[in-house]
């Protein structure tokens, strides 16, 4: 490297470049202006030219558990589709669907914070649901352009990202946020302290205030009638290898504080075996299917973190909003609200994706300003990315809008009107469920 080159990067310098790095990528994933895969490489290639940090930083992602929960989530969910069992669970679902329409919207949003729990991809919930979303609307009578069927496939599409935040490894911010947490604090989130921590609020009470803003803004009925759908074919042996391995890999899951094994092993575990002949339900070719330009976006992001942090860059930032943030120790609500919104804020500049990545990169300082320790931070930012005011926010909700031929006006309408519910009715909730269970320390 040259004199010159390394005073750039020397000392001010490199913050300076890394903060230059940073708004770099932040900005074109939050814009797509490249895609995502391309910007995660331009990241990999900038940070070893300018040496801003050693490759073992530069490349943490990689050896983070939750990009390899990323990996096997994606494994899982092609399982899901090819051998049916999706279908099957969805047209399960279709059954138990009640004849009325506050009844099908709340089954559907219910359904895809369940589905959450087997199937750890939004993205992938979201290819194959809003189909059979489409195809439910159809045989209950909302036809194309009633409001019944654009309340219903945003319902499904806006509660696949927001309530599967109450499960750890249900969504790539939760991974972002454990990963990068991991890789700069060493700190390892349990399964079911997590579920037990945000489950009532950000999944029941979130996705009852889903259900009430989509027929409030969506109005619809339904003629009362159940339709009659065809039978359901017997179990091929592949979807029930399938279920025997689901089922075991939930069940390890919740009891992960009693073996001690992180969620990601157990995960890529049951993506091996899925993989495996004979015995699993995928062919080693298919792996070729899997989309790898999310696990090296995610990658990219705990490698962007670890940069932010060595370099300093993230201890400038923090001391930049504590100037503006009023957190102080002995105000536990008002910090609470405060580090909310500062989640939320991240939202507005890197997507629910990235939000979690920069605020987690400040917590040391959040939890200094605040009198929180360290995990009670990292997990009141779950509160903020998980509110979400605009479709952009969350790609599996621009997916949904696209396969189900939804107008951005219609999406943003409800979006915001969930967002803002949601900030005043079930933030204070949070707190006081975080209080109650010792989740603020």
């Amino acid at each position: 490297m040259s004199a010159a080159a390394a005073s750039m990067v020397g000392g001010q310098g490199t913050v300076v470049a890394a903060g230059g790095l940073l708004v770099l990528c932040m900005g074109l994933w939050a814009t797509g202006l490249v895609a995502e895969i391309v910007t995660a490489l331009m990241f990999f290639a900038l940070a070893m030219l300018l040496e801003l940090a050693p490759a073992q930083t530069v490349f943490s992602g990689f050896a983070s558990s939750a990009f390899w929960l990323v990996t096997s989530g994606m494994v899982v969910g092609l399982a899901m589709n090819r051998t049916g069992l999706g279908d099957r669970l969805a047209r399960r679902l279709a059954a138990q669907l009640p004849a009325s329409y506050p009844g099908f919207v709340a089954g559907l949003v219910a359904f895809s914070f369940l589905l959450a729990f087997v199937m750890p991809s939004n993205l992938g919930r979201i290819a194959l649901m809003v189909p059979v979303v489409i195809a439910l609307c159809d045989a209950f009578g909302l036809e194309a352009g009633r409001p019944g069927r654009t309340g219903a496939v945003l319902a499904f599409g806006i509660a696949t990202p927001m309530l599967s935040a109450a499960i750890l490894p249900a969504n790539v911010p939760n991974l972002v946020m454990a990963g990068t947490a991991e890789t700069l604090f060493g700190i390892h989130l349990g399964y079911l302290p997590y579920l037990f921590l945000h489950a009532p609020v950000l999944g029941f009470v979130k996705g009852a205030l889903l259900v009430a803003c989509t027929v409030l803004l969506f109005p619809d009925r339904l003629d009362g009638k159940r339709p009659e759908l065809p039978p359901l074919p017997p179990l091929s042996g592949e979807e029930r290898r399938l279920a025997a391995i689901l089922t075991v890999m939930l069940g390890l899951w919740l009891s992960d504080g009693w073996h001690g094994i992180p969620p990601a092993w157990i995960g890529l575990a049951a993506a091996v075996i899925c993989l495996l002949p004979g015995v699993g339900v995928l062919s080693p070719q298919s792996f070729g299917e899997i989309p790898l330009k999310t696990c090296f976006y995610v990658a990219a992001l705990f490698g962007l973190t670890g940069i932010v942090n060595e370099t300093g860059l993230g201890a400038d930032l923090g001391h930049a909003l504590l100037g503006l943030a009023p957190l102080e120790p002995g105000a536990p609500a008002r910090n609470f609200a405060t580090l909310t919104g500062l989640s939320i804020g991240f939202l507005f500049a890197a997507t629910a994706n990235g939000a979690p990545a920069l605020y987690t990169a400040l917590a040391e300082e959040f939890s200094r300003a605040s009198g929180f320790d360290l995990m009670s931070v990292l997990m009141v930012q779950v509160v903020g990315y998980s509110t979400l005011f605009l479709p952009y926010q969350a790609p599996p909700i621009v997916m949904a809008m696209d396969l189900g031929r939804v107008s951005l006006r219609d999406a943003t309408k409800l979006t915001l009107a969930t967002g803002i519910v949601s900030f005043l009715a079930a933030t204070p909730l949070a707190y006081l469920w975080f209080r109650l269970t010792g989740g603020l320390a």
